[in-house]
């Protein structure tokens, strides 16, 4: 067993339809990308520019094309990409051509969130079950999901076909949950939980860490914050 982000899983090994190896960081920026040209698609735009397409992502327009370029879409010098194509292409890269089932464990206030939040159907992910060990919790309605016992896990799950779990728990109860979910043949898990969880070679674990993620943008605030000035003489320092 081990601690996990990435695996044998195409999305999360980075690679295209083809199999080629698309880095890491390129992946997390196609999903930008992509949200960027649904906006374009719902707007009615046909075409975009890797310029147009740098600055709706907050990347450089070099970047953009590095990236497509894994894709093998290069765009037309004068005329740029194909909107509707692109899109087609990079959802197709990032697996959600296919049918996504998702379950969530734990009905807290951020299990709730999740499963009520609209977004996931328009990308491709449908919400199938919801689940908690709470009995008070348990058979209560969360949008149009009933809360189902953590003892019917491995049932409801088969029930519902659902293909990817997100593990929205408390640290202590994490492990066990994503053993079962493992046991069940689960292989591409969301963790919320402040631990690092144990899987198997073959298992997809990505980790979101909310206070992590905190600690990084307090680091940059407060290097925002630092007088210019004041860090000149420790830089002529150093160099000495």
């Amino acid at each position: 067993m081990t601690s996990s982000d990435t695996s044998s899983h195409p999305l999360a090994a980075g690679q295209d339809g083809g199999g080629r190896q698309i880095p890491p960081a390129s992946v997390a920026r196609l999903t930008i990308y992509l949200r960027a040209l649904n906006g374009l698609l719902t707007d009615g735009v046909e075409r975009v520019s890797s310029e147009e397409l740098a600055e709706g992502s907050g990347v450089s327009s070099s970047i953009v094309r590095k990236d497509l370029s894994y894709l093998g879409s290069y765009g037309t010098r004068g005329v740029g990409y194909d909107v509707q194509y692109l899109s087609r292409q990079i959802a197709a890269a990032l697996g959600l051509t296919h049918d996504w089932r998702v379950a969530i464990v734990g009905a807290g206030n951020l299990g709730k969130a999740l499963a009520r939040y609209t977004g996931f159907e328009s990308r491709g992910f449908d919400v199938v079950a919801i689940f908690d060990a709470d009995q008070m919790v348990v058979g209560s309605e969360v949008g149009w999901l009933r809360v189902s016992p953590v003892s019917d896990l491995e049932t409801v799950l088969a029930r519902t076909r659902a293909n990817m779990v997100v593990l929205a728990l408390p640290g202590p109860v994490a492990q066990e949950m994503c053993d079962r979910v493992v046991a069940v043949g689960v292989s591409s898990i969301l963790s919320f939980a402040p631990v690092t969880l144990q899987v198997p070679p073959h298992v997809t674990l990505r980790k979101v860490d909310m206070a992590t993620e905190l600690q990084i943008l307090a680091y940059h605030a407060q290097r925002a914050q630092e007088p210019t000035l004041g860090s000149a003489p420790r830089a002529r320092a150093a160099e000495a």
